[in-house]
């Protein structure tokens, strides 16, 4: 299941975080069709926020056809953006994983990784669009 995280400093908004969050999960393999995201009031408390705002999220998310709401027992993912490439994701994984670690024992900080990561994609990108 997934577990939402919160970036006070974004300048995104707290529901389109959550939707966002659902949407890396979808394209990862992390969720998929049938699973049931996490209850509303879960989230709420999880995160100290409004439980308005989880809907507003999960509210997107059905109008985007990636869940549905079933009254009663909560809401399950319906679609799915993992495409072709789902397959090696694991590998990839791994070597971003000890790049990752590198850049750590380099002295990079997260916002220093990110900032590289960021304008590297944006410096070699390829003819499709990778948002």
């Amino acid at each position: 299941m997934i577990e939402f995280v919160l970036d006070g400093r974004s300048r995104v908004a707290t529901y389109m975080q959550l939707v966002v969050q659902v949407k890396q999960a979808l394209r990862v393999g992390l969720l998929r069709p049938d699973d049931q995201l996490p209850k509303v009031r879960d989230v709420a408390e999880a995160l100290a926020i409004n439980p308005n705002t989880v809907l507003k999220a999960y509210r997107e998310l059905v109008l985007e056809g990636l869940a549905e709401g079933r009254p009663g027992v909560g809401t399950f993912v319906t679609g799915t953006l993992a495409g072709p490439s789902l397959g090696h994701q694991a590998q990839l994984r791994d070597e971003l994983v000890a790049w990752l670690e590198r850049a750590e024992t380099a002295g990079m900080s997260p916002d220093d990784i990110a900032a590289l990561i960021e304008t590297t994609i944006r410096g070699t990108r390829v003819p499709h669009d990778l948002s």
